[in-house]
């Protein structure tokens, strides 16, 4: 079963999504901070990792600049998962490889575990994502 590293610092948020995926019958690992998510992707090899751009220590566009300029965890798919609803932010998030942003207060958690499986399959390809 594929490994989800979440990178939120809302603890409330985080334990959402821990359990809607492990529900689901997931792998998960929760980090509190950019720091700490930087250490667990690199030991933990995730197969997909959850990213919030507000928080302390090292924000999401950070993290995910770190990500994606190392070889060893540049290809592994990041979804900002946020408050910030700016199109600014999301471009950004994008154009520095995340491969989706979505809107926490636009989603519940078990849309959120949609999408990835959705994004997972078109990465592994063991099945099509849906035609949304």
């Amino acid at each position: 079963m594929p490994h989800i590293q979440i990178i939120e610092d809302d603890a409330l948020f985080a334990r959402l999504y821990e359990k809607a995926f492990g529900f689901e019958g997931y792998d998960v690992e929760v980090a509190t901070n950019g720091r700490e998510g930087l250490e667990k992707v690199k030991t933990g090899k995730p197969t997909l990792i959850l990213l919030d751009i507000m928080m302390p220590e090292m924000n999401g566009l950070e993290v995910l600049d770190h990500l994606k300029s190392d070889d060893a965890t540049k290809d592994i798919p990041v979804i900002v998962l946020t408050n910030l609803a700016g199109e600014k932010d999301a471009e950004e998030a994008l154009a520095k490889g995340a491969v989706k942003y979505i809107v926490k207060s636009d989603h519940d958690p078990k849309e959120i575990v949609s999408m990835v499986k959705g994004i997972l399959a078109g990465y592994t390809r063991d099945e099509l994502p849906p035609v949304v």
